[in-house]
C-alpha cells in the first residue's frame, strides 16, 4: 500500500491495464508529451508510445466517435474530454450512437470504452471549467456513470471500466486530484461497477453524496459527531446504475436523507435519489428528503466570493445535517 493523490490513483489504473492489455488506448487533447492538463496521463506517452497515447485535435466529437470505431473493432479505448464543460459537441455520439449500439444491434457490437472527463468547480475555472455534468448523461439507458471519491476507488472502478464490454462515462472530480490522498494498493484490483460504499455508520441521519461531495460530507459528519449528532455517509460511487439496496437500508435505519451533490439544484441526479426513497421507503422517514446542491443559476461564477456562494462546502453540509437533525 501506498499513500496516493485521487489523479495519481488514476494514472495509476491506465498504466496498469495498458501494460496488461494492448488493446488499451488514450486518445484526448494534450494526453502525449505534456500529459494531459491535469497530468493524468504523465509519463504514459514515453512509456507506451504515440500509437497508444494519442494527441487529438481540438475536437470532443473526433474523439468519442475515434473512440467509438475503436471500441467496435475490438479495442478499448480511453476517451479524455480536457474539461467536462467541453463534451457537449460530442453529445449525440455518446447518447445516439455510443450508450445505443448493443441494443440497435441485438448485443452483437458491444462498445468497451471509457469517457474520462474532469468535472466541477472550486478551482477559479469560471464558466467554461466548473460545469457538473452527470446530470445530463444518467438519463441515458446504456451508459453506466461513474464517479471515484477516493484514490483506493479511482483505481478499482477505472479498472473496472476498461475492462467493461460498454462504454462507461468516468466523471473525475478536478478539485479533488490532488487534495484527496489515501492509501492504494500496488498492482491489481477491482471495485465493482455499481455498489456504494458506507463510508462512516451513523443513527441519526444519512447523507447521500459522490466526488468532492463524498469528501466534504464525511469531514461534516465527523465534526457533527462532536456535536452529539450521528450521521451515516453512504458514498454512491456508481450513479448509473444506482445501488438501491444500499440507499433504502440506510434511509430506513436512519429515517432521515439528506443528498448532496454540487451540480443545480433542479433536474440534479440528487432529485432521483430522493425519488428512490420517497417511492421505497416513504413510511420509514421520520422527515422530509431534503436536496442540498449548487444554485439554479448558469454556471460557477469566476469571482472567488461568488465562486464559494456557489459551491456546496463542509460547513454548508453541516448547517443542513442540523437542521434536518432536528426536526
Amino acid at each position: 500500500m501506498a499513500e496516493k493523490a485521487l489523479v495519481e490513483a488514476i494514472r495509476d489504473a491506465m498504466d496498469d491495464e495498458m501494460g496488461r492489455d494492448e488493446d488499451v488506448f488514450i486518445v484526448g487533447e494534450d494526453v502525449g508529451q505534456r500529459g494531459g492538463v491535469f497530468r493524468a496521463t504523465e509519463g504514459l506517452f514515453e512509456k507506451y508510445g504515440g500509437m497508444r497515447v494519442v494527441d487529438s485535435p481540438l475536437a470532443e466529437l473526433s474523439i468519442v466517435g475515434v473512440g467509438i470505431g475503436a471500441a467496435l473493432y475490438g479495442m478499448k479505448p480511453i476517451c479524455e474530454i480536457q474539461f467536462a464543460d467541453f463534451i457537449y459537441p460530442a453529445f449525440n455520439q455518446i447518447v445516439s450512437e455510443a450508450s445505443k449500439m448493443l441494443y440497435r444491434s441485438d448485443g452483437a457490437w458491444p462498445v468497451p470504452m471509457v469517457i474520462r472527463a474532469p468535472y466541477g468547480g472550486g478551482i477559479g475555472g469560471g464558466l467554461y471549467h466548473s460545469q457538473s455534468i452527470e446530470g445530463f448523461f444518467t438519463h441515458v439507458p446504456g451508459l453506466k456513470v461513474v464517479v471515484p471519491s477516493t484514490p483506493y476507488d479511482a483505481k478499482g472502478l477505472l479498472i473496472s471500466a476498461i475492462r467493461d464490454p460498454n462504454p462507461v462515462m468516468y466523471l473525475e472530480p478536478k478539485k479533488g486530484y490532488r487534495l484527496i490522498r489515501g492509501e492504494v494498493p500496488e498492482g491489481e484490483y477491482i471495485v465493482p461497477i455499481g455498489p456504494a460504499n458506507i463510508t462512516k455508520s451513523g443513527e441519526d441521519l444519512t447523507i447521500f453524496a459522490y466526488g468532492m461531495m463524498h469528501f466534504y460530507a464525511l469531514k461534516a459528519a465527523e465534526n457533527l459527531e462532536k456535536e452529539g449528532i450521528s450521521v451515516e455517509v453512504v458514498d454512491l460511487r456508481t450513479l448509473v446504475p444506482v445501488d438501491k439496496d444500499t440507499i433504502l437500508k440506510s434511509v430506513k435505519k436512519t429515517g432521515k436523507a439528506l443528498v448532496v451533490h454540487e451540480d443545480n439544484l433542479t433536474g440534479g441526479y440528487g432529485g432521483e435519489i430522493a425519488a428512490i426513497i420517497a417511492e421505497h421507503a416513504f413510511t420509514y422517514l421520520d422527515a422530509p428528503v431534503r436536496r442540498l446542491a449548487g444554485p439554479d443559476v448558469p454556471a460557477v461564477p469566476f469571482s472567488h466570493p461568488m465562486q464559494e456562494w456557489f459551491m456546496v462546502n463542509e460547513d454548508k453540509i453541516m448547517n443542513a445535517a442540523r437542521e434536518l437533525a432536528n426536526y
